[in-house]
């Protein structure tokens, strides 16, 4: 690349590149502002609202069967229409969208917070989930036309990673805060300033990039197939973690799931107009990012679940300890995000930052399975937290950057929506996996150690060896899986390399987006 190409293509305020794409829009940086603030509500109520959960559960009545709505109406609302909604957002214009989404969240939010009974409660889940839905892709997407430049897009997407990251150990915080000291009805209303911050910013400050909506009719076919395929696999999921995997509904859904997500794939392979384009999965390096991104989440949204308990219920700590020891979690996926990711991002290939950040996550949770009742927060859990948030951190960053990069403008919205899509499924399925796992190795346990405790106080103590025992033997396989997503991230994605293979839909050449002293293998950006 010659020095005059280099400089066009690094400078901020650059008219235009070869391909034509304007300048980048000068409010940018502030549209980062209230994109990230939004994201973060978000991300937020994906925990916050089970630290709330038992106090809901009895102001309001809520059976100890039915408590598992709470979470799985949000989860399937959110998890069956994030397609649909990233199409909406390509359609509508992703500012619309994002408008859109933020007002029905907040509003969603505010019926939440004044729940009477359950079936209100429920609904105003459900509502959340369903604006969360067109909220998250279009914001994802926003970020994605927004910033093309490389060095501006790791810098931004670098917030953004430690934002998806780390937002929900910080809903851990707030969400112990407001319950212990105010009311569980505010881990609702707290989403309302967010909103309408995030809303008015975003009405003065984003200006979406003109030619960038896909216009084409809505597939139907499509829309229902991918929502209820969806819907059955999060549920089926989030059922065989309460009534098992042999239960004949978990099975029927599975089934079900399996079919109604294979006749989407054949309908889009066939129609003129798909809601997911397959061009956008099965180009190499996105399908890795997605498979590699799912398979962490897995990990991670099973650990979030059994520190909570092993605090609060082995070691005693109340909800607000609880959120205070994520803390370097938090720490460490921020510092992984936007120092580690954003600093190596334009110089070496995403996978030398995703595999080994997997692998150094993964470090993290082989120090966890060492816990035992009595373990020291400081000298093992502390440190265990840190290296799987600086691995996270810095795995996550490349992994959203190159999700939606080299796609074409009108499929922005839907690869964005795959990102959460694979979250989102990744989560119900940690969840329900390494809970199922957890709840076997503590049988066992019981099983095998009960008999021989005499008093109270050995069975006592028999129960929580037991608890603990259960952790550790998931952990050991979230250590696994994420071994399992940094062998992916190493060998299906391959941007970057020198004379590698460019991202589909990237216009040209390699290097893009270096300045002339960067001339080392980098991401392909689409300009």
């Amino acid at each position: 690349m010659s020095q005059a190409a280099a400089k066009a293509s690094s400078g901020s305020g650059s008219a235009s590149d070869h391909s034509g794409i304007p300048a980048p829009d000068p409010g940018r940086w502030k549209a980062l502002v209230f994109i990230a603030l939004a994201q973060l509500m978000v991300v937020l109520d994906a925990t916050i609202v089970n630290i709330a959960l038992p106090s809901a559960q009895q102001d309001l009545g809520i059976s100890d069967g039915n408590r598992q709505w709470v979470v799985t109406a949000y989860a399937l609302a959110f998890g069956g229409l994030l397609l649909f909604g990233g199409r909406i957002a390509d359609l509508w214009g992703r500012k619309n969208a994002f408008l859109v989404g933020l007002a029905g969240f907040a509003l969603a939010s505010a019926l939440g917070g004044a729940a009477t009974n359950e079936a209100m409660m429920f609904g105003a889940r459900a509502l959340q989930g369903v604006f969360g839905a067109l909220l998250a892709p279009a914001a994802l997407s926003l970020l994605a036309v927004m910033f093309t430049d490389a060095k501006e897009r790791a810098k931004a997407f670098g917030i953004y990673g430690a934002i998806a990251g780390g937002g929900g150990a910080v809903g851990l915080i707030l969400g112990g805060f407001l319950t212990e000291y105010l009311d569980w009805r505010w881990t609702f209303f707290v989403n309302i300033p967010f909103a309408v911050a995030a809303a008015a910013g975003a009405w003065l400050v984003i200006r979406e990039p003109e030619g960038g909506r896909n216009r084409s009719p809505l597939d139907i076919p499509g829309v229902i197939l991918s929502t209820l395929g969806l819907v059955a696999l999060v549920y089926g999921f989030t059922r065989a973690e309460s009534d098992g995997w042999g239960d004949t509904v978990t099975v029927a859904m599975f089934v079900g799931s399996a079919v109604l997500l294979l006749a989407f794939v054949l309908v889009e392979a066939k129609v003129k107009a798909p809601l997911l384009p397959l061009r956008v999965i099965t180009e190499r390096n996105r399908g890795g990012v997605y498979l590699s991104l799912g398979l962490a989440i897995i990990a991670m949204f099973g650990l979030f679940l059994f520190l909570t308990y092993y605090l609060q219920i082995v070691k005693g700590y109340s909800p607000v300890k609880t959120g205070f020891a994520f803390l370097p979690m938090i720490a460490g996926m921020i510092t992984g995000s936007t120092q580690i990711g954003t600093r190596l991002m334009t110089r070496v290939a995403p996978r030398l930052l995703m595999g080994p950040g997997f692998l150094v996550a993964a470090l993290g949770m082989l120090l966890l399975t060492q816990m035992e009742i009595d373990s020291s927060y400081a000298a093992l859990l502390m440190p265990a937290m840190l290296l799987l948030g600086l691995g996270m951190g810095t795995a996550f960053m490349p992994a959203m950057s190159l999700s939606t990069q080299g796609v074409e403008a009108r499929d922005a919205g839907v690869a964005s929506a795959m990102v959460n899509t694979s979250q989102q499924v990744g989560g119900a399925i940690g969840t329900a996996l390494l809970n199922t796992i957890a709840a076997s190795a503590t049988t066992s346990y019981i099983a095998d150690h009960l008999g021989s405790a005499t008093s109270r106080s050995q069975q006592q103590l028999v129960q929580l060896e037991a608890m603990v025992e259960g952790y550790t033997s998931a952990i050991w396989f979230a250590v696994g899986i994420l071994v399992v997503a940094a062998v992916i991230a190493l060998t299906f994605v391959n941007a970057g390399r020198p004379g590698g293979t460019t991202v589909a839909g990237s216009g040209a050449g390699s290097g893009s987006g270096a300045t002339a002293e960067d001339e080392l293998p980098v991401p392909v950006i689409a300009h």
